[in-house]
């Protein structure tokens, strides 16, 4: 406000009432200069509530930028830009084969299956005949090999007679699964399922190598048949290992995005180190994972990877801490927070702990258990102090709490489940990670990536119970073709330690 003091001084000479008008509005401006700053300042409290949930903003999408494999929960698939580094640490002994390890190589037999001479006829020195001088030594080089291959048609001839006592007619019996004028043998449709299903050939594939490596014109309605026979002989297998699994002491669980008929589902995977299921549905959380009958009457030790629908089932649980040390790794180097560091070197520091205990064949002292409680309580108050919390104010408008940052979100779940993440100290029997169910479910990416999508649900049905049989089979170092040829003759391998839960 700018006050022009001449122009004051020459009405107020002698005019009183002029006075009081000015100072009236003198007031009046003072009063509405100060509602402009008044208005001005919300507007800058505004602005500056603004700042900072951009910067909160801005920091979330620069972490989200730096994310990888590496320090999040991201597939190594999207590790685009930076070829991600390895959670290893460096260890003292050098790469490669270790001093004293046997190795793997080819080995001589005692009697092969074939054997050529390659006789010395004449003498390369002066070139008289050997034919009659006896052998004075044998050097023998071994060449494993595969025959030229080809299919071996058997005919099958059942005999007709007819009693001449009763003129009964009377015909021989065919051997089981011999039930057509022509048809496929069970080596040939354990082939097609074992390259199907396990090594994830498309059916037009497997047809090219029937044709080139048979001479074999076969279809893809052949393929899809022997897929369902098999499947259909593991009905029985199917029910018991899915028993089996939900009264195991400990069940590892997983689940991801599954195509079928072009549709999103969702491909559950529940295991343990002998056993392995697959199931898909269309929906994800609890309604899934109900609807697939394992996890609703398990009550053993549940390993996931956090995904909450897990916590409604009544059962313990564990955390995979692979996933955890990702995000501490992903916190620590977005965020530059201490807390994190500090938790992932104490969660190592456990596992270390724990895995030389386990080979001393002891478990840890009270004290070591006190010890280690006590320094991941005071982590989670470092983490407190780096990430306090403060009043929200809720913009007009705007329903439910604020989000909070990543590192919050993080801190909260170790403050809210210590025993589930540290299960693996408690009792040695539950791991550190759930590697064993990703392993398990790994290749199923690899399939969605060469076929896209399952073009029927029942052969994503077929798909699911047959992987899981051969897993299970692999598991149990079983011969996986043999295996497949037992379901085929309607005898599967069913594990003994399916028998002894079921």
């Amino acid at each position: 406000m700018t006050i022009n003091c001449d122009s004051i001084r020459n009405k107020c000479v002698n005019n009183p009432e002029a006075i009081v008008v000015l100072i009236k509005d003198y007031e009046e401006t003072i009063a509405d200069e100060k509602a402009k700053n008044t208005i001005l300042e919300e507007q800058i409290r505004e602005l500056k509530e603004q700042n900072k949930v951009l910067e909160e903003k801005n920091r979330e999408l620069e972490a989200q930028c730096k994310q990888t494999s590496r320090n999040s929960s991201k597939p190594p698939s999207t590790d685009v830009f930076i070829k991600p580094k390895s959670q290893r640490k460096k260890g003292e002994r050098p790469v490669g084969g270790q001093t004293g390890h046997p190795g793997h190589t080819l080995e001589p037999v005692e009697n092969p299956d074939k054997k050529v001479p390659h006789k010395v006829k004449t003498c390369e020195g002066c070139g008289a005949s050997l034919e009659d001088v006896p052998v004075i030594d044998l050097e023998r080089r071994q060449v494993f090999d595969i025959p030229p291959q080809k299919v071996v048609v058997t005919e099958h001839q059942a005999e007709h007679k007819q009693c001449p006592q009763c003129g009964c007619h009377n015909r021989g019996k065919f051997p089981y699964g011999v039930e057509y004028p022509v048809q496929y043998g069970q080596g040939l449709k354990v082939l097609m399922v074992y390259l199907s299903v396990f090594q994830l050939i498309p059916y037009e594939r497997i047809c090219e190598f029937f044709s080139d490596v048979f001479g074999l014109s076969s279809s893809k309605a052949t393929i899809a048949k022997a897929i369902k026979n098999c499947n259909d002989n593991l009905a029985d297998y199917d029910e018991i290992v899915k028993q089996a699994l939900s009264r195991a002491p400990v069940l590892h669980v997983d689940e991801t995005g599954f195509r079928v008929t072009g549709d999103r589902r969702w491909l559950h995977v529940a295991s343990t180190a002998l056993m392995t299921w697959y199931g898909h549905h269309k929906i994800r959380g609890k309604c899934g994972t109900d609807a697939l009958q394992i996890l609703p009457d398990f009550k053993g030790t549940m390993v996931h990877d956090f995904w909450k629908a897990y916590f409604q089932y009544d059962c313990l649980h564990a955390i995979c801490n692979v996933h955890l040390l990702r995000e501490l790794t992903g916190i620590t180097e977005n965020f530059g927070q201490l807390w994190s560091e500090q938790m992932k070197e104490l969660t190592l520091e456990i596992k270390k702990e724990v895995d030389s205990a386990k080979l001393r064949l002891c478990l840890l002292s009270l004290n070591q258990i006190a010890d280690f409680e006590d320094r991941y309580a005071r982590i989670i108050e470092l983490g407190k102090q780096e990430n306090p919390v403060t009043e929200y104010v809720r913009p007009v408008g705007k329903r439910g709490r604020k989000k909070q940052s990543k590192a919050k979100n993080l801190l909260n779940r170790f403050e809210s489940y210590p025993t589930q993440i540290l299960a693996f100290m408690y009792d040695f029997s539950i791991p550190f990670d759930n590697n064993l169910v990703e392993r398990d479910i790994r290749m199923t990416k690899v399939q969605q990536k060469i076929s896209g999508t399952f073009r029927s649900e029942e052969g994503a049905d077929w798909f699911c119970r047959i992987r899981g049989y051969i897993s299970t089979v692999r598991k149990n170092d079983r011969p996986v073709l043999a295996s497949i040829k037992d379901a085929f003759e309607g005898k599967p391998f069913i594990p003994e330690v399916a028998l002894e839960y079921g």
